[in-house]
């Protein structure tokens, strides 16, 4: 270390303590300030982590906008049903539903706000989001020295919106934000990295804890009627767009008459207070809505018992940001209307009709979605948002300079904070290795590295398996947790025929009983709320080598397996072969002769039969039964049950001539078979993984030369250098997806 190191190392030491010392002294006075419902569900698990700390945190509530008005459903008494004391209600908005009243309402808060914050002195206010009543917190907190926290900063959604959500980020002193992508905006920006805490959507806490209620059919009933079954509804939510309001109220418009068509029983939320409400409320009550016996049309929903209806909707539709956030953490399917949430990340779940100007386009939209199920999406969080935002609220230095700096470019590298555990994760993938013995899964961080491992024997049940890997994943997403890795989502290797895009095992293994037609997707999503990748296990090998191994960098190649069975997987212009009925790359089963010896598909003459684990340990039976194995030097075999192919080839070492010529034989078919491959796809590399690679690479290179056409010959054999090829390829499914994917 140099000097200056020491002095910085011992600055920040001293800082700490100091820290700690007013820790001990002092509790963080927070002021949390909610504008309408859609905050308050985002700000309410953030107050119930607060007010559970007493020991740290005073907490002061302040209630303002569209809560406190009678045709907005009079949305403070919710907080007060929550148990929190309300420090003060200001009464801020200026009726008339129009751009001008926007800008009274902001001019009114701005003139009652101060005298509010001075009577609070709040060390930090927290304001979320992007309404116009939190531009008037945050311009009157910056003018008046208060720390700011801004949650769900660093989005884009496509309208006003942004501006106004940019500016308070601009504002704030500190940062919460749910995705990589929007801090990545933030720091783009300008906004210090080291402020900014990349935490999910609290909301998501609460849902993700919630949505499994068992009264959840009472709810749903409640709200549409007793009629109404599970999946066959539909909730509807669209709000104004203030940049273009002719134009919302005339998709409004051909919403709503969508809906009548579509027939099904739909529970319809009023649009927000922005400028442009007054009108859609009108349509809807010109098209008789209210009276239909379809709809049923609502005010305000409680956010616990809106989830439900989410949750269990046959789809959601109009231009609400919980259709493109929360509905996609229970993969309802979801229709948005127009330019409201353009710029957002969304999962799969949605489908935008970005251009809705005829009936005909949207009630098409409804006909696509309506009773679909995708897997569950965690792009907006994974339910541990709150206590990650407590500990980033503890490490505030209140003595730190109020004065903002801003970070100008060269913006900082991808990873430059990744080891401040309170900033930001390591980003991971669950991994799940389905094997003829053990079942296995894994903790994979973005580099490959195995943070933590189980295996345990595979059952020969599908209940206890399906069991015993939930059980399993459900320990590690915790585990995850503690070893502050963010958990992308679950990639799942097993032997057999895999429809990677369905999530199917199609036809297992011989060696995994019970594991044939099984959608293994489903009930892996569900439990974790998670997304899901599953292909075969000579597919994953090939996937391990082209992230972590030879492969890396390579556009074509082949990975060969070479364990109990023979397998592997095509790369070829850097994507998998799967083929029409998913059983391209069916290596082992490549025939080198017309009549040898049986394999266990039923046919003859596959290399699996040749040069696979199996074949070796039947030969190697052979030669034992007959006397013929054991050479000086080896230890004694006494019974058959214990000769495996390991015998084979130490036997070989020691000069035994038949145990020599099994293997050449094995050798030769391994690399006739590989040059079938070489004259078919024309790799630039062949990797041989597995058990036996390192014992077959030297033959395999010696028929290539001899045998395969010349432009074929200086193709490379090398063996793979990777311990766990399944766990990593189950695990580069899920990284490269979830980082690579542009929505």
């Amino acid at each position: 270390g140099t000097p200056d190191h020491g002095r910085l190392m011992q600055r920040m030491r001293e800082k700490t303590d100091k820290m700690e010392e007013n820790k001990a002294t002092r509790k963080l006075r927070v002021c949390v300030a909610t504008c309408n419902r859609a905050d308050y569900s985002k700000l309410a698990p953030i107050m119930f982590g607060i007010k559970a700390n007493p020991d740290e945190f005073e907490l002061e509530v302040v209630v303002l906008g569209s809560h406190l008005i009678d045709d907005y459903g009079n949305t403070f008494r919710m907080i007060e049903q929550d148990d929190f004391d309300i420090g003060s209600k200001l009464h801020t908005i200026v009726r008339g539903e129009d751009e001008a009243a926007m800008v009274e309402s902001v001019g009114l808060a701005l003139v009652k706000l101060p005298d509010v914050l001075h009577r609070l002195r709040p060390d930090v206010l927290v304001v979320h989001g992007d309404r116009f009543d939190a531009l008037a917190l945050a311009t009157a907190a910056a003018l008046m020295n208060i720390r700011i926290l801004h949650l769900e900063g660093g989005e884009v959604s496509g309208t006003i919106d942004d501006s106004i959500r940019h500016a308070i980020s601009k504002l704030a002193h500190y940062h919460a934000c749910c995705t990589r992508t929007a801090e990545q905006h933030l720091i783009a920006m300008c906004e210090d990295h080291t402020r900014i805490l990349l935490a999910g959507c609290p909301s998501y806490d609460k849902l993700l804890a919630a949505h499994h209620r068992d009264d959840y059919m009472d709810i749903i009933r409640n709200w549409l009627g007793d009629n109404v079954k599970e999946h066959d509804y539909i909730v509807a939510l669209q709000h104004p767009v203030t940049t273009d309001i002719k134009n919302s109220i005339k998709i409004y418009e051909l919403m709503l008459d969508a809906l009548i068509s579509f027939n099904k029983k739909t529970l319809v939320l009023f649009p927000n207070i922005d400028a442009g409400s007054k009108e859609m409320v009108r349509v809807m009550r010109k098209k008789g809505v209210e009276q239909h016996p379809n709809f049923r049309a609502v005010k305000h929903v409680p956010f616990e018992q809106f989830i439900q209806l989410v949750c269990h909707a046959g789809a959601m539709i109009g231009n609400s940001s919980c259709g493109v956030r929360e509905a996609g953490a229970f993969g309802t399917p979801v229709i948005n209307l127009g330019s409201r949430q353009t710029g957002r990340e969304t999962g799969e779940n949605v489908l935008h009709v970005r251009d809705a100007d005829t009936q005909n386009k949207i009630y098409h939209a409804l006909e696509l979605q309506f009773g679909k199920r995708y897997p569950c999406s965690k792009i907006y969080g994974d339910g541990n948002a709150v206590p990650r935002i407590l500990k980033f609220l503890q490490t505030i230095d209140l003595d730190e300079p109020l004065q903002k700096t801003f970070c100008f470019p060269p913006v900082k590298e991808w990873d430059i904070s990744q080891d401040i555990d309170h900033i930001l994760e390591t980003q991971s993938a669950l991994a799940v290795d389905l094997g003829g013995t053990n079942l296995r899964v894994a903790i994979v961080s973005m580099r490959g590295k195995i943070v933590k491992k189980y295996t345990q024997a595979n059952p020969k049940t599908y209940e206890t398996r399906m069991e015993l890997i939930l059980k399993m994943c459900t320990e590690a997403v915790i585990d995850a947790v503690h070893l502050n890795c963010r958990i992308l989502g679950v990639g799942v290797s097993t032997g057999g025929r895999v429809n990677p895009q369905e999530g199917v095992i199609l036809h297992s293994t011989k060696l995994i009983q019970e594991w044939s037609s099984i959608d293994i997707r489903t009930p892996i999503s569900d439990a974790l709320h998670l997304p899901v990748w599953v292909d075969n296990d000579g597919n994953c090998a090939a996937l391990a080598e082209k992230k972590f191994g030879h492969g890396k960098g390579v556009e074509n190649f082949v990975t060969v397996i070479t364990g109990t069975g023979i397998g592997g997987g095509i790369i070829q212009h850097n994507e998998l072969i799967h083929g029409s009925t998913f059983c391209a790359a069916e290596l082992g089963h490549i025939m080198v002769s017309l009549d040898g010896p049986e394999c266990m598909c039923g046919s003859r003459g596959c290399i699996e039969a040749y040069a696979s684990g199996m074949a070796l340990q039947k030969e190697a039976k052979r030669l034992h039964d007959e006397e013929l194995l054991e050479v000086e030097g080896m230890l004694d075999l006494k019974k058959a049950e214990s000769v495996s192919a390991i015998h084979l080839i130490n036997a070989a070492r020691l000069g035994n001539h038949k145990a020599e010529a099994v293997l050449r034989t094995a050798g030769m078919a391994l690399g006739v078979g590989i040059i079938n491959i070489l004259h078919m796809v024309n790799p630039s590399l062949v990797i041989l993984s597995g058990v036996l690679a390192a014992h077959y690479q030297a033959p395999v290179q010696q028929v290539i030369g001899q045998r395969a056409l010349t432009s074929a010959q200086s193709i490379q054999v090398l063996t793979s250098d990777l311990e766990e090829p399944a766990l990593l390829g189950a695990a580069s499914m899920v990284l490269d997806y979830t980082t690579r994917r542009i929505y």
